[in-house]
């Protein structure tokens, strides 16, 4: 490391809990291989205490608990050496419990001389066990339900208790200080998603001539703060459904999984949909599994990078919230030179937009999104990759996140 001096860094994330989950992985890993990239000595740790979980039902089909962790280890132990993290990973499995990974004593020894622990999502059960860290950073990649569920009366202390024990606090809600959202108490300082840009760049194969995007119709029960409901996708995609007839002969397709919990709407003027998948086929929608299409690291990488641009709405609560939330799904679009339409979240106020980025907020928005990306595809393609390099860059991202971190504040 030229000129700047080699940490000892801890990493958090739940790769091993999702083992099919290649976008998951790519989150988490690349806060600790651009780490790497810099010169710092990372290890990743996953002591999340969520238990790891199947996403077929296992043999019965309706074992979701994976009662036998082996192929979440092996998963983990695969993306860890593909990233050159051989034997610098440890994961807790809650159910025993019982550590896979680095020796027990490899472990206690990197947990004692650390001198940073990047808690990314805040995937950590009991930060607090780990006070021997020099500084303990937490990052809130979930801006507005994470300032909310703070702010909520019936919260019952623990997740409190989990954020406070960190010394440092980031977002991924750029615009956080000026959203209509509770003031926690802490000093939420700005960070977006580090993205590896040589595992994006020059990738070979065919582009498909289509718009992608991979999300979940619902991820979690809406939030209530001061009268106003933070929900998810399912409040945000109705309006949208019609959009394949006003874009053809553009193609839309969603890798979007068939749990859709009902009983955890957010959009309660919309009528029930125990399918919203037949209704979202019968508009024009390509609607494609997950399991078959972006399961693992590199299947992940591919559905991206051979797709022409993304569109995708974003979670109700991020609109709502004007947080000024990015995905880290559609900076990897950037970083592989596809350009992306998405909501507005407000992220327009620190990211350029209108080439590479295209913002909506409404179907006739989005659908001259798509109109301009198909007349100027060559520089929207080029801007994308320009954007990514110049917002995205893990060394800048990771480098900045460090300095901020262990400065005074």
């Amino acid at each position: 490391m030229s000129g700047t001096q080699s940490l000892r860094i801890i990493v958090t994330g739940l790769i091993a809990q999702h083992p099919a989950l290649g976008g998951v992985a790519w989150d988490y890993v690349q806060y600790a291989a651009g780490l790497r990239l810099l010169g710092h000595d990372v290890y990743y740790v996953e002591d999340s205490g969520e238990w790891p979980y199947t996403l077929d039902g296992g043999p019965r089909g309706d074992e979701w608990v994976a009662h036998d962790c082996s192929a979440n280890v092996a998963h983990l132990a695969c993306v860890m050496r593909r990233f050159g993290l051989e034997g610098r990973w440890a994961y807790r499995f809650p159910i025993e419990p019982r550590w896979f990974g680095m020796a027990d004593a490899t472990r206690d020894e990197v947990l004692r001389t650390a001198d940073l622990l990047i808690n990314v999502s805040g995937s950590l059960e009991r930060p607090w066990e780990y006070s021997a860290v020099g500084r303990r950073v937490y990052i809130d990649s979930d801006p507005a339900f994470t300032q909310i569920k703070l702010a909520a009366e019936n919260d019952s202390g623990a997740f409190r208790r989990r954020v406070d024990a960190h010394d440092r606090h980031f977002t991924f809600g750029e615009c956080l200080a000026d959203a209509p959202l509770p003031d926690t108490g802490h000093r939420w300082q700005p960070t977006r998603q580090p993205i590896v840009l040589r595992e994006w760049a020059d990738r070979e194969g065919d582009v498909r001539p289509v718009y992608t995007t991979v999300m979940s119709w619902t991820s979690y029960p809406p939030l209530t703060f001061e009268g106003r409901t933070y929900g998810q996708k399912d409040a945000e995609f109705p309006p949208f459904i019609p959009l394949p007839g006003r874009v053809a002969p553009v193609r839309l397709e969603i890798a979007m999984g068939g749990i859709q919990h009902a009983s955890w709407r957010s959009n309660e003027a919309e009528p029930h949909d125990p399918n919203p998948k037949l209704r979202l086929e019968a508009a024009g929608w390509r609607v494609v599994d997950p399991m078959a299409t972006i399961a693992g690291v590199d299947a992940y990488r591919s559905y991206l990078t051979e797709s022409k641009a993304e569109w995708s709405v974003a979670k109700n609560g991020y609109v709502e919230g004007r947080t000024g939330w990015f995905s880290c799904r559609s900076a990897c679009y950037l970083a592989a030179g596809r350009p992306v339409v998405v909501q507005r979240t407000g992220f327009e106020r620190v990211l350029p937009v209108g080439t590479g980025v295209v913002p909506f907020s409404t179907i006739d928005e989005a659908t001259g999104a798509i109109a301009d990306v198909e007349a100027r595809y060559p520089q929207h393609a080029r801007a994308a990759r320009e954007i990514a390099e110049a917002y995205f860059d893990s060394a800048t991202v990771l480098a900045r996140l460090i300095e901020d971190a262990l400065g005074t504040p």
